[in-house]
């Protein structure tokens, strides 16, 4: 029968010891079930039917790529492979593993159904943004996102002000630490932690949630994942703040610049075995349901 992917990318946190433990049945089952199987150069692996590529190359050369690791790991590879469209699947290294929900025992079972065209595909709303200096001029960096875009200020225990825009419309002004701007993939990651909302992976919006807001009436807001966001420092603001994407990328701001943020053009797409639910995912993690008295989920 005909693999509905045929060229299959492998990513991995190679700094993990166990990493070997699950690369090396990985990429003997996939051999055996004769599909062509790419790995970046870093991985160390000792099998000659197996082609080593350049880790931003995957994306072009695979129509899917396997993330061995935990959800971070699968944030790098989205960089990678985003653009192309190329699908990613996860197998779970980590330890909360909301968008790498395979575990490694079950690994090659999964691979078995979704080679068999049993899957399901999910396309995760990516964010890119850029930065505009106080004296106008373009900062030449363009910035993608899964999970979030951060602006914060540097300094400990220095409140930080800005003002908020969607598509040139004055939202607000702020006194906080600073403000998350989360898609629904990155709203159970530094955004929930700051108050800010579950969404499902499925809906386009997104979710504005300040941080540490110095009133109370200052709330996580959702808006249409369609519409541009602007965060303006204000220029009363006598710090510096900093721009972050998905804890990688930085930017340092300065009074009067401006961050610009808006949905990719590409989503990013995932896989999932045909059992995935989202909402499972969500009480195993989160832990939601569960009787304390017991210990016990209900």
């Amino acid at each position: 029968m005909p693999l509905t992917f045929n060229h299959i990318g492998i990513l991995a946190r190679n700094h993990d010891p166990r990493v070997q433990q699950t690369l090396a049945p990985l990429v003997e089952h996939l051999l055996q079930r004769g599909a062509r199987v790419l790995v970046d150069d870093a991985a160390a692996l000792d099998n000659n039917e197996v082609e080593h590529c350049p880790t931003h190359k995957l994306g072009s050369q695979c129509d899917l790529v396997v993330v061995i690791g935990g959800d971070g790991t699968l944030l790098d590879a989205a960089r990678l492979v985003a653009a192309h469209q190329t699908p990613l699947l996860g197998v779970n290294l980590g330890r909360l593993g909301f968008l790498v929900d395979v575990l490694p025992r079950d690994m090659t079972a999964a691979l078995d159904q979704v080679l068999a065209g049993h899957f399901i595909r999910k396309p995760r709303i990516r964010l890119t943004a850029h930065v505009m200096r106080a004296n106008g001029d373009d900062d030449s960096a363009v910035f993608h996102a899964l999970n979030e875009c951060v602006i914060r200020n540097q300094e400990f225990a220095r409140i930080l002000e800005f003002d908020t825009y969607m598509h040139d419309n004055f939202i607000s002004h702020h006194r906080a630490d600073g403000i998350v701007v989360a898609t629904p993939t990155g709203s159970t990651a530094y955004a929930l932690s700051g108050g800010g909302p579950v969404m499902h992976p499925e809906m386009a919006a997104l979710a504005m949630v300040p941080i540490c807001p110095h009133s109370l009436a200052d709330r996580p807001l959702i808006v249409d994942a369609n519409r541009r966001i602007e965060v303006r420092i204000s220029d009363s603001h006598d710090g510096a703040a900093l721009f972050t994407t998905d804890g990688r990328d930085t930017r340092p701001l300065a009074p009067g610049d401006r961050v610009f943020i808006e949905r990719a053009e590409q989503d990013l797409i995932l896989i999932h075995p045909p059992d995935y639910d989202y909402f499972h995912i969500l009480r195993n993690k989160l832990a939601w349901g569960r009787d304390l008295s017991s210990s016990r989920t209900v």
